[in-house]
């Protein structure tokens, strides 16, 4: 691929920001250059009502004057993945630049060699557990699992899975969906089921089910989806889902329900999101300047104005970069300091469970 870079950049120094890989604040100009030069950056699967992409892309648009061909914002990681696949010899504008998606897709594109390695310059400060260490993936933001509460029905919120076995709630509990094929209602299983003491990995999606299929007989879960709709009509009055989902829903009900977001005290399970640069990605300085984007401050705190924690955030926290204003709109921070962010392997074989005994416990089909 050829590309025309302008007339404030050598070739030689334009090539060498090709192949370096990463991009420090020393060669921070010719990077910026060089993805002007590009013009365009392309995304895939990133709705603005989810983590404040809409105020990321704009406030990135608005930094550095580059076009945002934003493709298929509802499309999953798998959808994701298959874009870049279907779009090899592709340099047009079906061809993604970068990539939003769950833990294990990371390590799976790797290895299939659909990503590309580079390390931003805030790499160090990004927790070890949380990036790959050649550079190709790394954690952008988190999520825990939380429960929200219509408080016109639930007037006292639990804030544990223990609370949600009492007689009170009884036709108040849901799931998102069937585990088997959504991620945030398999963790919800697996989270009851550490909320048990159960060991992580398989042994939390057993607990979990053995859970689940006891609220079920009790007649405190209910059958319905928990969304938004079936919570503000009471259906579901109380949901589960994660954190940023449920405080931007909470938001956007301004008070009519009023809805009360709580992190389960005996269960902080934590979801991980990763960033990548496609192997074939069109325009690759556009993807290096959109990752140092979003791991700048300024990015990880607009990430924080949707509620998604920025992996970044223990960092900043303990630099005081945080406005305050932002940090009061959370649940207490200190919900959040037990948080367990599950591996990839326990989080393979608690799919696993799930997969061979939800049905036949739940009776689902």
């Amino acid at each position: 691929m050829v590309l025309k870079f302008s007339k404030f950049l050598s070739l030689t120094t334009s090539l060498a920001i090709l192949a370096s890989g990463v991009a420090h604040a020393d060669n921070m100009e010719d990077l910026i250059a060089a993805a002007k030069a590009e013009g365009t950056l392309t995304t895939i699967a990133l709705p603005h009502s989810w983590c404040n992409y809409g105020g990321v892309i704009a406030a990135f648009k608005a930094k550095y004057g580059l076009e945002v061909n934003e493709l298929n914002p509802n499309a999953s990681s798998g959808d994701e993945i298959e874009a870049i696949k279907a779009n090899k010899d592709n340099t047009g504008p079906q061809a993604p630049d970068v990539i939003d998606v769950g833990l294990s897709f990371g390590p799976a594109a790797k290895k299939d060699g659909l990503i590309q390695a580079y390390k931003v310059s805030t790499w160090d400060s990004i927790p070890d557990s949380a990036k790959d260490a050649d550079g190709f993936w790394y954690g952008d933001y988190y999520g825990v699992l939380a429960l929200g509460s219509n408080k016109d029905f639930v007037p006292e919120a639990p804030t544990s899975f223990a609370d949600l076995k009492n007689p009170k709630f009884k036709n108040s509990i849901s799931l998102q969906g069937d585990p088997r094929t959504g991620n945030s209602t398999m963790m919800t299983v697996y989270a009851a089921g550490i909320s048990t003491g159960a060991a992580a990995g398989g042994d939390a999606a057993t607990a979990g089910i053995a859970y689940y299929k006891d609220l079920k007989a009790s007649g405190n879960l209910v059958a319905a989806n928990g969304n938004a709709q079936n919570l503000t009509q009471g259906a579901t009055p109380v949901i589960a889902d994660w954190d940023y989902n449920i405080l931007a829903m909470r938001d956007k009900l301004a008070g009519n329900p009023p809805v009360e977001v709580t992190i389960p005290t005996d269960a902080v399970i934590a979801g991980v999101y990763v960033q990548a640069i496609s192997a074939y990605a069109p325009h690759p300085n556009a993807a290096k300047l959109w990752m140092e984007f979003l791991y700048s401050d300024e990015g990880q705190i607009e990430y924080l104005k949707g509620y998604c924690h920025p992996i970044r955030f223990n960092d900043m926290n303990a630099r005081n970069v945080i406005p305050a204003d932002i940090m009061e709109k959370l649940p207490d921070a200190a919900s959040y300091a037990n948080a367990i962010f599950p591996s990839l392997e326990e989080q393979s074989a608690a799919k696993a469970v799930v997969a061979d005994t939800w049905a036949t416990e739940m009776g689902a089909q």
